[in-house]
């Protein structure tokens, strides 16, 4: 991108690269390949050594994804004790529904930060007000790599659970 483009262009550049950061592919994982298909016998299986189940990761994901959209949207947001706060009581889902549903939340709200960040009344660089001077650039990018580390952590799981295709 040249320096003498408009604003607007540059703005919205800036809001597609970011948002393709969000979405995953090109040298990230989707989301929806990194989930998908793993048998529900799995979800809750721990391979020697590892500290996480995929249920673990995916709830991770889930509840720190959430936090950190809560805290974008209102800078009052009160997020959970760390780190206990941030990962499931258990190792399996509590449920043969839970999977589903938060794989359905994750997504959900992947779309709202989504839409935040394509929202051009949404100033990336403004600081979020209550909070220490972070933007919605910096947890949008936080969001982006956070997933993108838990996802790989959730690949490597199910090669040594043998359900990763590749």
């Amino acid at each position: 991108m040249a320096k003498n483009e408009p604003p607007a262009d540059r703005d919205r550049a800036l809001r597609e690269h970011v948002l393709e950061l969000l979405r995953g592919g090109h040298a990230h994982v989707e989301f929806d390949r990194a989930v998908g298909g793993l048998p529900a016998k799995l979800r809750g299986a721990k391979p020697p050594g590892q500290p996480h189940t995929p249920w673990r990761l995916l709830e991770h994901l889930r509840i720190a994804q959430r936090d950190i959209l809560d805290f974008s949207r209102d800078g009052s947001h009160v997020s959970p004790d760390w780190p206990a706060g941030y990962w499931p009581p258990g190792d399996a889902p509590p449920n043969a529904k839970a999977w589903d549903q938060s794989v359905r939340a994750f997504k959900a709200d992947s779309a709202a930060m989504q839409e935040l960040v394509t929202n051009p009344a949404t100033d990336l660089l403004a600081p979020i007000p209550g909070g220490k001077g972070q933007t919605v650039l910096r947890e949008a990018l936080l969001v982006a790599d956070h997933n993108a580390y838990h996802l790989g952590q959730l690949i490597i799981i199910r090669r040594l659970l043998g359900a990763w295709k590749d």
